[in-house]
């Protein structure tokens, strides 16, 4: 499929800019899913595979082209995996990435950081056309722990209060080819990748 022209399913402009680039790289081509007027699908499942899946076949019936949609988010130990699905809209509907922040950081005070462990988890779907019976379905995690404040510029989401595993540096301090090596969408997209 390299050269192939792929639809995203999604209108998040950093998950987007993080796709565009590591997909362009190996010679994909990406299309936002806003050319071809698709309306942002709602996500009404309890699992990230069925989130990206609702995503997916929204966005191919539109373009009619083969498409790529991801469901991601923070699972929080010491939250029973919250927000996870819901980690875009944590703080309600409309909510700024700052507001799940604040809203995160102050479910988790008072808890010291060996106690924030947590993951992102990605759910990655390639759909060749909107009836594909066999959709690629790829996952990636990265575990890390939540920092008692945020800092760091890069990035979106949470990502200025998750430090991953074996740093003092939270994502959002990360350049992009560091955190798309070790990231859970970079490593879902490497296994999808793989399977084509």
């Amino acid at each position: 499929m390299k050269g192939q022209r792929l639809v995203l399913a999604s209108n998040n402009p950093g998950k987007a800019r993080e796709l565009s680039r590591m997909l362009g790289e190996r010679g994909f081509e990406i299309l936002p899913q806003s050319e071809f007027n698709t309306r942002e699908a709602e996500e009404t499942a309890g699992t990230f595979v069925e989130n990206a899946l609702i995503k997916a076949r929204n966005a191919a019936a539109t373009s009619g082209l083969p498409t790529l949609a991801d469901d991601s988010g923070l699972c929080v130990d010491a939250l029973e995996g919250a927000p996870g699905v819901r980690s875009a809209r944590y703080a309600g509907a409309g909510a700024s990435d700052r507001d799940n922040v604040d809203k995160l950081l102050k479910a988790l005070e008072g808890l010291p950081e060996e106690e924030r462990s947590a993951r992102f988890v990605c759910l990655m779907v390639l759909l060749r056309h909107p009836l594909d019976p066999l959709p690629l379905i790829a996952q990636g995690e990265w575990h890390g722990r939540i920092a008692l404040a945020p800092s760091g510029e890069d990035g979106f989401g949470y990502d200025p209060v998750f430090l991953p595993d074996g740093m003092d540096r939270s994502a959002a301090e990360l350049d992009p080819a560091e955190k798309n090596r070790l990231s859970h969408r970079g490593k879902a997209l490497r296994q999808l990748i793989e399977a084509l």
